[in-house]
């Protein structure tokens, strides 16, 4: 019995794992979302999320690219927190898929005239969907980690010895 302490999983801090999720988000679909862009999968730029702080001249430059990069890191720190804080004991890809829609909703359609200068669907379709496609994938990264993270029992379940 006395012994049982010593086996138990120390319990993962949700800030500083929220922290790492979405820095690991941020820069792996924020490189994916410039790649989408200098292959012109979307007229979206990368520097989008800096609209409203910085002139759209300066964000087509490469230091916007990188502005906007760096903000989209910063972006998904931001909301990996929320997400983890909020969401982190639901179990399966389903929430942080639907997290990522929603996400997309209020950059692409609520705010697009913020963040992108326009009114909502004026892009091309095939922006559209691979902005969509996107923050899906983002959204499933964030909320698939926590879940993996928080409600995995094995990990738990110090009979299996896998502590």
């Amino acid at each position: 019995m006395g012994n049982t302490v010593s086996q138990r999983r120390p319990k993962t801090n949700p800030l500083f794992f929220a922290i790492e999720t979405g820095f690991f988000a941020g820069l792996i679909w924020g490189g994916v979302q410039w790649t989408f862009s200098v292959f012109g999968f979307t007229k979206v730029i990368p520097g989008y999320l800096g609209e409203p702080f910085f002139r759209h001249e300066f964000l087509v430059t490469g230091a916007g690219q990188l502005v906007g990069y760096l903000l989209f890191i910063g972006f998904s720190v931001l909301c990996s927190i929320l997400y983890v804080l909020i969401f982190r004991k639901i179990k399966g890809p389903w929430a942080g898929m639907l997290y990522g829609i929603l996400w997309w909703s209020v950059l692409f359609l609520a705010c697009s005239w913020l963040f992108l200068m326009q009114p909502p669907f004026r892009l091309p379709w095939d922006s559209v969907i691979s902005e969509f496609c996107l923050f899906l994938m983002w959204g499933l990264f964030i909320g698939y980690t926590a879940a993996t993270e928080y409600t995995d029992e094995r990990k738990r379940d110090s009979s299996t010895g896998m502590a």
